[in-house]
Parts: structure tokens; sequence; C-alpha cells
């Protein structure tokens, strides 16, 4: 079970999630820049990211990534086409990261509207399909030799900006999720063993109280053997 001081930071940083701020990675295949990109996420409060996977799950580096795997959630797609009804049914505008002639400075942007950041690899960035598909493109402005930042430090730069404006917009003053999302994610991050017990037997998850905490008697409930 988690202490006190375990309980009340999982609740700050589920207060602090935005629900509506996310990554996609198209062509990101290094398990070191997923995790990397994954663990800004978290930083930044992103609540799940995405990954268009057309070989295969994506793995992230578990070194790099820092136990951020349990916090934010990788969703695979097969497809750019996927990707994007997913994000366009749940409202997000899509920016794609991308060299193009008519990409904007990526701080012109407004990232307090439900936006979704699509990142490539450094050496070939997005796809040609990711890039035309975007609602808009954006780019970082360069003043040196090198064409381009690598993928996760990109990604954390543009985060950034999109964490600047946020805060100063109060999107992280008071909790965004959904109440029944919260209290679901509350259970799975604090209580990972009831989680999984709950999961295992059809239970549903139990309801906690306000600071966080079981009903009382909840665990004798799953200690006791169980029917069948």
């Amino acid at each position: 079970m988690p202490t006190e001081r375990r309980l009340a930071r999982i609740r700050e940083v589920l207060a602090r999630r935005q629900p509506d701020l996310t990554v996609v990675m198209d062509n990101v295949h290094k398990p070191h820049n997923l995790a990397a990109i994954a663990r800004t996420c978290d930083a930044v409060g992103v609540l799940e990211v995405h990954a268009i996977c057309r070989e295969g799950p994506v793995s992230l580096s578990r070194k790099v990534a820092m136990g951020t795997h349990k916090w934010v959630p990788v969703r695979s797609h097969r497809s750019v086409a996927e990707a994007y009804a997913a994000l366009r049914g749940a409202g997000f505008a899509i920016l794609a990261a991308d060299l193009s002639a008519d990409a904007r400075d990526y701080r012109e942007v407004d990232y307090t509207r439900p936006t979704a950041i699509v990142v490539g690899a450094e050496l070939d960035g997005i796809s040609e399909e990711a890039s035309r598909g975007a609602d808009g493109r954006i780019v970082i402005p360069l003043h040196g030799m090198a064409a381009s930042l690598n993928v996760s430090v990109a990604t954390a730069v543009i985060l950034y900006e999109a964490l600047r404006q946020r805060e100063a917009a109060g999107l992280y003053d008071a909790p965004r999720l959904d109440p029944a999302l919260h209290q679901r994610l509350l259970v799975e991050w604090a209580y990972p063993q009831v989680a999984a017990w709950c999961r295992r037997t059809g239970r549903p998850y139990p309801a906690l109280d306000e600071a966080g905490r079981l009903p009382d008697g909840f665990l004798s409930a799953m200690e006791a053997p169980e029917e069948g």
C-alpha cells in the first residue's frame, strides 16, 4: 500500500494531467528516443502518447524511461490514417513537426487548444503521409550547421512551450480529467495489486475516499478465499 506521501504525490500528478495534449511518434524506432519522449511527456503532464507502428508494437528503453511506462501509456496505431482518425475523433488539432516551406515557428502556435504534436526520427523526419495529413506544420528555428535536433530534444522544446502557454492560461491549476477516469487511474497508480485483483475477479474498482484511501475492510475482502 502507498505511504501518505506517495499517495499525495500521485493525486498531485493526476490533478495536473492534460488530457488534451499529446505526442504522436511517427518513424521513431530507437527505444531510447521513444523512452526519452515518454519521459518528457510525463514531466509536462501529457496523459498518453501515440505511436504509429507499421511493423509491430513499440519498445521503450526501461533505463531511459525511468518507470515512465507506468504513468504514460503508449497507444499504438498501425497507420497514419488510423492514428489521425482517432485523434480528430477526440477533438485534437494535429500539428506536424516538419521542415516544410509552409511550417510556422513552433512558438506562434496556440497550444492551449487540444493539440497533438507529430514528431519523426531525426534522419528521416515524419512520413510524407503524416505531414500532408496534418492540420498544420511547425518548425524549431536553427542557427547552426545541423539540419535538425534529436527527436527527443525537439519534442521537449515544443512540449515546454506548450507547458508555458498552458501554465499562463491556468490549465494546470485545477484537475482536468473526467472524474471517472481520475478515479480509475488513482486506483491503478496507487493500488496496482488491487487493480489487478479487480480485473482478475471481474469486480469493479473500489470507490476511494477524498484522500484516495481504500474503503474500510476492502483489503480483508481481497484476502478472503475466492469462491468456486
